[in-house]
């Protein structure tokens, strides 16, 4: 990994996998150690510990130590990029909707503006 911060491409990689959803959402409400996380899931806690990494590595979570314990968190601002870009397409495709909503309707932006004001 290069010393940029992770981006869109990794949050979403991250995220692909269902099971590292589920540990994103069962720590969003709580701090959990690595154990408390793994004795929640089906499989071993290498498993766990590699989708942790993966996660941490993607910027979605906050790792600190307490004792030997790895306490794990989430970082809301680990998916800031991912929020803006589906902000963006959701934007763009709202203009696009309206757009063809009004040309349905048979008004023109200056039209719309008119009858609003």
């Amino acid at each position: 990994m290069t010393d940029k911060a992770p981006g869109v491409d990794e949050a979403l990689r991250a995220m692909a996998e269902p099971r590292r959803r589920a540990i994103l959402e069962l720590v969003s409400g709580e701090e959990l150690s690595a154990g408390d996380i793994a004795a929640r899931f089906d499989v071993s806690r290498t498993a766990i510990s590699q989708h942790l990494t993966v996660l941490k590595d993607a910027g979605l979570l906050a790792e600190r130590r307490e004792g030997t314990r790895r306490i794990y968190r989430t970082r809301p601002e680990g998916i800031d990029g991912l929020r803006d870009l589906l902000d963006g397409m959701w934007a763009s495709s709202l203009d696009v909707a309206r757009q063809m909503v009004e040309a349905e309707r048979g008004l023109t932006d200056d039209e719309e503006a008119n009858r609003a004001g």
